[in-house]
């Protein structure tokens, strides 16, 4: 997990089913070691007498903390921001929410989960090149590999470009993932787009500002240190109605045989596991999150419903802050499902019918908090949100189930069978009406 303990003993066993081949899912292994190690921290937390939120805050990562492969992490660590973003939401939820009224035979419970991400593949070659180009109408053109399922790694890049340019994304054109024309930016997963293909087209971008910030010292007889792109031309710093268009820049760059074409290429520095050791350097840069959940569960039926959920979550810099909210929200809807209904069993689990995920219904209040710790080797410091915003909803959820029964449910999804088989090892028919185990 995302902390640094130096006393820890770690064992692990793998095990040969007939179950069928995995397949892919948001987090790729993540969600379900999270769900492990933080409910073992709030297990630690009872048993040693420590606030859950506590226990988190001591042993969290921090810039230059070092890791199990033996990485020593940078300063972009916002671990413990956000575990102070969720505070004030926790402590309101400890003292007043749990203790407020409730129907009768239910229970409340508040819980925490944290989460760390490393962006990117694990210790391989993970390269994405991206290319620009300044065309004769003086038109910026962006080719661009990367897919974009609906992530909003498109709007994310010509922000960037936007930015690096001085050009409005309107007075851009884009070419996406047509494998004629756009080079190869890598797959679209283990939330790399971002930061990877991000860094590929600043660099392109970069290339081209030269280029044109020279075509344009020729043109206009300044210094290269005098002149600035600024909407769609380049200006005279000191004199801004000296100016040149980026069309009268394309049309001089053609007679004079100078390209306005340009590649950025990006492949961030890692190394692969050491098979004997387990060192390594697996990924350059990892996202933190820290979510609270607040549920309420029905004693009687086992229905687990989720009431909020605040979901604080270090992205390094926001380039699109709609859009990180929006694959927050995201994310914490398909925890939702991980942790309360989504349940393969071979043979009997045929179709939806017997596979449910969540609708609009079961959405609780959703609270995003950006953190911000921008990383250095980041395209303006950007790393990435799309996975990491699933992976701490279900351990959140599973906490404040076990904060509420008294009990602990040690499988994935709490099923109303799992919920109700918790309740009575918790004891709580004993109780009187409108109570619960504690």
């Amino acid at each position: 997990g995302p902390y640094e303990i130096e006393n820890v003993r770690v064992e692990s066993l793998a095990v040969y089913t007939n179950n069928p081949i995995a397949g892919a899912m948001r987090g790729f292994g993540v969600p379900q070691v999270a769900f492990a190690h933080e409910s073992q921290m709030d297990i630690l937390a009872e048993g040693l007498g420590i606030d859950p939120l506590e226990i988190r805050r001591i042993n969290a990562m921090r810039p230059e903390s070092v890791t199990a492969t033996g990485q020593v992490l940078g300063e972009s660590v916002g671990l413990l921001e956000a575990l102070d973003a969720v505070e004030p939401h926790y402590r309101e939820a400890m003292e007043e929410w749990k203790k407020g009224p409730r129907r009768p035979y239910t229970a409340r419970g508040v819980g925490l989960g944290a989460m760390w991400y490393g962006i990117g593949n694990t210790g391989v070659r993970n390269p994405s090149t991206v290319k620009v180009q300044l065309d004769e109408r003086g038109r910026v053109v962006l080719y661009i590999g990367a897919a974009d399922m609906g992530q909003g790694s498109t709007t994310v890049l010509v922000q960037m470009a936007s930015e690096t340019l001085g050009i409005s994304p309107e007075e851009m054109e884009v070419v996406i993932a047509d494998t004629g024309l756009t080079p190869d930016a890598g797959a679209s997963s283990a939330s790399r787009q971002t930061y990877i293909s991000g860094n590929a087209l600043v660099r392109a971008c970069r290339k081209l500002s030269e280029t044109l910030l020279e075509e344009a010292s020729r043109l206009m007889g300044l210094p290269r240190g005098e002149l600035v792109l600024r909407g769609g031309n380049v200006v005279s710093k000191e004199k801004p109605e000296r100016r040149v268009s980026l069309a009268e820049l394309a049309a001089l760059a053609k007679e004079r045989g100078v390209s306005l074409e340009f590649e950025g290429h990006f492949d961030p520095e890692t190394t692969p596991l050491d098979p004997s050791t387990g060192q390594g350097i697996p990924y350059a840069t990892y996202s933190f999150a820290c979510q609270m959940a607040q549920v309420e569960v029905d004693l009687l039926t086992g229905q687990v419903e989720v009431r909020r959920i605040v979901a604080a979550h270090d992205v390094g810099k926001a380039i699109n802050p709609k859009g990180v909210v929006g694959q927050i929200r995201g994310g914490v809807a398909m925890g939702v499902g991980f942790a309360l209904m989504e349940e393969f069993l071979p043979g009997s689990t045929r179709s939806f019918k017997d596979y449910h995920i969540p609708t609009a219904a079961d959405m609780p209040e959703v609270i995003p908090i950006i953190v911000e710790s921008s990383e250095p080797t980041g395209p303006f410091g950007a790393k990435g949100v799309g996975e990491p915003a699933l992976i701490p909803t279900a351990p959140a959820i599973l906490n404040a189930i076990a904060d509420a029964l008294g009990e602990r449910i040690y499988a994935l999804p709490a099923t109303l069978e799992r919920v109700c088989e918790a309740s009575i090892r918790a004891g709580w028919p004993k109780m009187g009406k409108g109570g619960g185990p504690r």
